[in-house]
């Protein structure tokens, strides 16, 4: 069959939707997909990228590879196409009730426990899908292979295949030069990056300048995306919203537009601020069809809950393991959706240090070793903050500086 007589919906795994979702982005054609990247899909046309190499692959092997005349190599690549339409439909269009013994009654129990996606199962615990689903670790156990089979998850990669994904990675500015450079960027998705510091030092300040940026087209430092903002201290201000909109002095941009896109939740006790990031999957699909992904996850402050209710030391045990679940939790979240993680933390003064500064972050080791990039705030004269990036797996520490005025964040 000539490659001009394919439609988009017989690519294996392509139904009605993701064809719009193809012919909206300027994919009309099997020979333009053939010529397109993964990242390029997976940014335009919404498709995860495994599914959008598989379907490269499969386009090209269709524009460029029909005309051979030896039959054994026909065959070869008639068998490997086989393999790849298997695999693409898999990932395209399983649903949850699609796992082995999973009816009706138990995907309504995944759902409502906040696995939404076979993606979501395949990367859960035992214990936390038998718990959410009512059912036997064993059967959890099989369910969870049999996911993890399908979505080609938990595999050895190359490191040339992670450089690869790495590529879908976004960087998202504070607009404030000095910053950004010292974060090679900005801040970074699939990432948790913790900022610490005392009351006073910037904080909540940098968390709503972000919520604003993040809503801001690429092409000048934002993300295009929504905010999920589980508010634990009562910090979020729409008011200092709508000062900071203005601030950046774009023609047209009204603040109420970018207030629509934060979707705030006010955090009663930890459980209930771990359950809001729980629940948040349900609220990051409808945001993701709406087409206004989210891509920052605020979590205001990180510790504040845990450290009012796990109060001495016979309960430190029970409170990291919760923190432990919660950073996970939020880590899954951020990297399911290519959002960037911001959690503020509290500080604690060392009364052991005489020399240099006795401020450390609360949640010790837990919170140290989860988040990816660790931020230091503190206060200097002349109205001045000190950003310090105390811990990154590829960036050398440093520190830059910055203002807080009416407008927003300021270089100094």
């Amino acid at each position: 069959m000539a490659a001009e007589s394919y439609q988009l919906e017989d690519i294996p795994g392509v139904g009605p939707t993701t064809a719009d979702k193809l012919r909206e982005a300027g994919y009309e054609t099997v020979e333009k997909i053939a010529q397109t990247t993964a990242s390029e899909l997976y940014e335009l046309a919404e498709i995860g990228e495994a599914t959008a190499r598989k379907m490269i692959k499969w386009c090209t092997s269709q524009t460029g590879g029909e005309t051979s005349q030896n039959g054994s190599q026909d065959g070869e690549k008639s068998a490997d196409n086989t393999g790849e339409e298997k695999a693409l439909m898999n990932v395209q269009r399983l649903d949850i009730e699609d796992i082995p013994g999973v009816g009706p009654a138990i995907a309504e129990k995944l759902r409502d426990g906040g696995f939404l996606t076979i993606e979501g199962i395949a990367t859960a615990t035992p214990s936390t899908l038998s718990e959410a689903a009512e059912i036997g670790e064993s059967t959890a156990k099989k369910m969870i292979k049999w996911c993890r089979e399908q979505a080609d998850i938990g595999g050895f990669k190359t490191g040339v295949e992670v450089f690869e994904a790495r590529l879908l990675i976004k960087k998202l500015k504070t607009l404030v030069p000095e910053v950004d450079e010292l974060l090679g960027g900005g801040f970074e998705t699939q990432a948790i990056t913790e900022m610490y510091g005392e009351f006073g030092s910037g904080k909540s300040q940098i968390v709503h300048q972000l919520a604003v940026n993040v809503q801001l087209p690429e092409e000048i430092g934002g993300l295009g995306g929504s905010v999920i903002y589980v508010d634990t201290e009562n910090t979020f201000r729409p008011e200092r919203i709508e000062q900071m909109v203005k601030g950046l002095e774009i023609e047209g941009a009204d603040p109420q537009d970018f207030l629509k896109n934060i979707h705030v939740a006010r955090a009663q006790t930890s459980d209930h601020q771990m359950l809001l990031i729980e629940n948040s999957r349900e609220l990051a699909e409808e945001l993701k069809s709406q087409g206004r992904p989210v891509k920052l996850v605020v979590v205001d402050s990180l510790t504040g809950l845990f450290r009012s209710e796990y109060a001495g030391r016979g309960t430190l045990a029970e409170r990291q393991q919760k923190l432990n679940r919660h950073m996970h939790d939020i880590f899954k979240l951020c990297d399911e959706y290519n959002a960037i993680g911001l959690v503020t933390n509290q500080v604690m003064s060392n009364p052991a240090v005489f020399f240099g500064d006795p401020t450390k972050p609360i949640g010790g080791n837990i919170v140290g070793h989860t988040a990816t990039f660790r931020i230091y705030l503190r206060k200097s004269k002349g109205g001045k903050r000190i950003f310090r990036l105390v811990d990154s797996p590829n960036l050398p520490d440093g520190e830059a500086t910055f203002l807080v005025e009416e407008g927003g964040l300021r270089p100094c």
